[in-house]
């Protein structure tokens, strides 16, 4: 029998790490050629990672929603035959009971942080490790260095910690210095398992606990609580979940547009009455033959004419360079709701399409992301962003650019309510269109006059279709 040893995947585009966003296989399973072993991230785009070869796993290396950097050892297989790892140096994966404990050893004086030995999960793993209790409940907790494993120096004083911005964030509230941190984490990275041992061993220094969760305390009785049926009595409790994944890179990107981007919403209401009547009687003439159309191929339609006089809201601006690229081709970015969270597939070429057309592979994108198949291609490149949330669209909403976009549509609830109409009060189907422009290279005026654009389109239907 021997080992192979399977590094994270390279990518591809310049990708030198990626986020570990789920596990399917844990030590001690067997495994065929082809399964997937685990699923990884970068971006929005989430990539399955196959086995080459059959065989049993011996070890797998990281926690859900850890960086892994690429080429870094993934996971550890028992194969038939030699493997790709000379017998010196795979590690055994169980220790017999009669032999001798190992001494730990020395990291080398000329030993850097990178190329010091990373700790895998053995095979076997108690209840309460990072497979065990913790894995079923959803959370992991960290790794800690396992026994006869070598522990990583401080940090000298040239030297930067590598540190993800959470453990970052809490060594500076607690007032910790990185450097003096011992790490434990894959490639000399600090984990938050790291400052709780440094504050163990510095009493002076609070302890906040954040991957292990406090053991349950009974509530004392408190007047006022709430007794249920059945004599149920509601207490407080707080759950822990770690925002990893899909979750994590939403977070990120809205975080870095808010934080770059100055946004201006402007909210116009669109009498929609004309508009939904001639889709009423489109999806009549055509709906057995074509896609029935939605509002959406309606409203990508008024948007691609609207930025052929106002081309620049159809831009990115790189704001690290300072430099606006206006767009000829209109990709259009279609906001869709996951079950995993909030992703905007692309409609590209969206000026070179008809109704149906458009209809269709808006469709087909949206699926593809809540499916999780979208591709990296799928979910990049746009140009101009359109978002609704149908029925429950509200009246008003504020909706994030999507950097590095210059401005995006949205779209409120359709209601029908009283309007004057020369001289008379007549029940309309109305409906609100609030969107958002980068104020940087946006002037309000020309925001203003985009979206009294898209009114007079929609307002008018006929009008979609004349070039």
């Amino acid at each position: 029998m021997g080992t192979y040893i399977l590094k994270t995947p390279d990518i591809g585009e310049g990708i030198a790490e990626v986020e570990l966003v789920a596990w399917h296989v844990q030590p001690g399973d067997m495994v065929t050629m082809d399964q997937v072993l685990a699923d990884v991230m970068t971006d929005k785009a989430t990539v399955e990672v196959p086995s080459p070869v059959a065989g049993k796993v011996l070890a797998i290396g990281g926690n859900i929603g850890q960086t892994i950097a690429v080429g870094a050892e993934l996971v550890r297989l028992e194969v038939a035959g030699d493997g790709n790892v000379k017998p010196t140096d795979a590690a055994p994966a169980t220790v017999p009971a009669s032999a001798p404990p190992a001494a730990a050893p020395q990291p080398s004086p000329n030993m850097t942080r990178a190329s010091m030995p990373v700790p895998l999960t053995p095979a076997k793993v108690p209840e309460t490790g990072i497979l065990g209790a913790a894995s079923r409940s959803g959370t992991s907790a960290p790794a800690a260095t396992p026994p006869g494993a070598p522990a990583l120096p401080a940090l000298s004083a040239g030297e930067r910690p590598i540190a993800s911005p959470a453990v970052r964030r809490r060594a500076w509230e607690l007032g910790m210095a990185l450097e003096q941190v011992v790490p434990s984490g894959t490639g000399g990275r600090i984990m938050h398992a790291d400052l709780d041992a440094y504050a163990a061993q510095h009493p002076g220094t609070p302890s906040i606990g954040v991957a292990a969760a406090a053991p349950a305390v009974p509530a004392p009785a408190l007047p006022g609580l709430q007794v249920r049926n059945r004599g149920c009595v509601e207490l407080n409790t707080q759950e822990v979940i770690p925002v990893i994944g899909l979750r994590r890179k939403i977070a990120l990107k809205m975080q870095d547009s808010k934080r770059r981007i100055p946004h201006f919403t402007y909210v116009e209401e669109v009498d929609v009455t004309e508009l939904e009547s001639l889709r009423e009687r489109l999806n009549g003439r055509w709906g057995k033959e074509r896609a029935r159309l939605t509002l959406l191929p309606l409203l990508v339609r008024a948007m691609v004419l609207g930025v052929r006089d106002f081309p620049q809201l159809n831009a990115r601006f790189d704001d690290d360079a300072g430099v606006v690229t206006r767009f000829g081709a209109v990709h259009m970015g279609v906001a869709t709701q996951t079950a995993n969270g909030l992703m905007v597939p692309v409609l590209r070429h969206a000026e070179s399409r008809d109704l149906w057309a458009n209809a269709n592979e808006i469709a087909r994108v949206a699926e593809a992301a809540r499916s999780g198949r979208a591709t990296r291609e799928e979910l990049t490149g746009s140009t101009i962003t359109l978002t609704s949330l149908g029925a429950l669209g509200g009246i008003v909403s504020t909706p994030v650019i999507n950097h590095p976009e210059v401005a995006i549509v949205g779209v409120n609830r359709m209601v029908e309510r009283p309007v004057v109409r020369g001289g008379a009060v007549v029940i309309r189907k109305m409906m609100n269109l609030s969107s958002s422009f980068d104020h940087r290279v946006v002037d309000g005026q020309h925001a203003a006059q985009f979206v009294q654009a898209l009114r007079g389109y929609l307002e008018a239907p006929a009008t979609l279709f004349i070039d």
